[in-house]
């Protein structure tokens, strides 16, 4: 038996690809874009046989319905999650034979209501248990996600499932679905994995002394998370559409996406920011290609948008197609050669000044888009705050005249300044860098705090 992690960086979390010894193979959480499961599967000579969840997913559309029809995978899921597509319901306790090794569902509300975690066993034996948003390395998941009213009542069930999955021997693998870098709530860390051992003994919640102080704890770590998370647990109880395979973009002419844009469509421009700071279409959303482009994508565009991409001749079409699929989003074409076809049309297109730590020596005002734990934990002295998914709701509020707007190294900081001049502000400059340069070059401190 084989166990391989497959890391989605963007999302901060793991999906698992386990080799049945047959030919045949078990994935679990797999997410929409298949692309890393179909490489280590074709790699080892594997067909996905089952495709297990271990609830419906907020911050990713699951893989399992593409498998079914791809793969003729068997679902393996919630029987409380009433998802209306084809899949064989677990309820807690019940077991599925794997050949050899057995899958048992486990009850683990908290996370979601319907959370299931499974076990891994090879006859009476745990080897492991896939845990998804219950226990996680360093942490347990969030509980604010399927209504936030819910959001007490649902940490004293997580309490309640991390009691349980503790009564397991501590060399049982711990393989959770949710880790570093996840907005589902999880400590920064590199590991991906651990033991039931190393989590009694490491794992900060689980140290609580009761009920009561694991709810204030796990509540106060609660920060903000993408926008798609509220529709896209429905969008996966109903069952995300089978895709083409593989994805590809339609060509669209300059008249077309002209034509798109003027009905409503956004132009999502995943250049480079120096690209994008030398030119682009006007009203266009900078959100570069990069691991968290398709978190981005989801929290800065409404669930029904059309989507235009703009890229760069290198970039990749698969990754920037598939990381939209996985969040629930179509793209409905790319301007056919870039900005040059736009600029070459004799159409318009505007700059953002882009400024170092050096060179911004004399503006006063920096706008910090960062999240609020980054903000807390240092930032430029006399910085303005807002969060980045949450500036296009408040631009209204932000004081006229330039601004420099910042974050850690210059990425969400463009998408930040794009929002504030699709908003019709102008003289908004970008810093390269972060808080952390800035000061170096300032040769002075950060304040820290709110």
């Amino acid at each position: 038996m084989r166990i391989e992690t497959l890391v989605d960086a963007g999302l901060g979390n793991s999906a698992y690809l386990v080799d049945l010894g047959d030919g045949r193979a078990l994935a679990v959480d797999a997410p929409r874009d298949l692309r890393s499961v179909r490489e280590l599967a074709d790699r080892r000579g594997l067909k996905v046989a089952y495709a297990a969840d271990t609830h419906l997913h907020s911050d990713f559309l699951s893989g399992a319905v593409q498998l079914a029809a791809t793969d003729d995978a068997v679902v393996l899921a919630s029987g409380a999650g009433r998802r209306v597509f084809p899949h064989r319901g677990l309820r807690d306790g019940d077991e599925v034979d794997l050949g050899g090794l057995v899958l048992r569902a486990w009850a683990t509300p908290g996370h979601t209501d319907e959370h299931l975690a499974f076990l891994l066993l090879d006859g009476d034996s745990p080897i492991g248990v896939f845990t998804g948003g219950s226990l996680i390395v360093g942490a347990a998941a969030r509980t604010d996600l399927v209504a936030s009213e819910r959001t007490e009542e649902l940490a004293r069930a997580q309490y309640h499932s991390l009691e349980r999955l503790m009564r397991l021997p501590d060399e049982v693998a711990v393989w959770p679905t949710h880790g570093a870098g996840s907005f589902c709530t999880s400590p920064p860390g590199s590991e991906r994995t651990s033991t039931v051992g190393q989590e009694r003994a490491t794992n900060s919640l689980l140290a609580a002394a009761n009920e009561d102080e694991f709810v204030a704890r796990m509540l106060g770590s609660l920060g903000s998370f993408p926008t798609y998370f509220r529709w896209l647990g429905e969008a996966n109880r109903r069952g995300p559409a089978v895709l083409p395979e593989p994805l590809t973009f339609a060509p669209l002419t300059v008249e077309q996406v002209r034509r798109l844009v003027g009905d409503g469509a956004t132009i999502v421009d995943v250049r480079p920011i120096e690209e994008y700071a030398a030119a682009h279409v006007p009203g266009s959303l900078s959100i570069e290609l990069r691991p968290a482009f398709g978190t981005w994508l989801g929290w800065l565009l409404p669930e029904d948008a059309v989507i235009v991409v703009l890229r760069s001749p290198d970039q990749d079409p698969a990754e920037i197609l598939g990381q939209a699929a996985k969040v629930g989003y179509e793209i409905a074409g790319e301007l056919t050669g870039g900005i040059a076809a736009w600029a070459g049309a004799d159409l318009v297109t505007t700059s953002t000044t882009l400024v170092t730590p050096t060179t911004m020596a004399d503006v006063d005002r920096v706008l910090d888009i960062r999240q609020d734990s980054e903000f807390v934990a240092g930032h430029v002295p006399g910085a303005e705050h807002r969060e980045l998914g949450s500036l296009a709701a408040t631009t209204g509020s932000l004081a006229d005249g330039p601004v420099t707007v910042m974050c850690g190294h210059g990425e969400r900081a463009m998408s930040a300044a794009s929002v504030l001049e699709r908003a019709g502000r102008e003289d908004v400059s970008v810093m390269l860098g972060g808080p952390s340069e800035w000061a170096a070059s300032h040769g002075t401190d950060l304040e820290s705090g709110p």
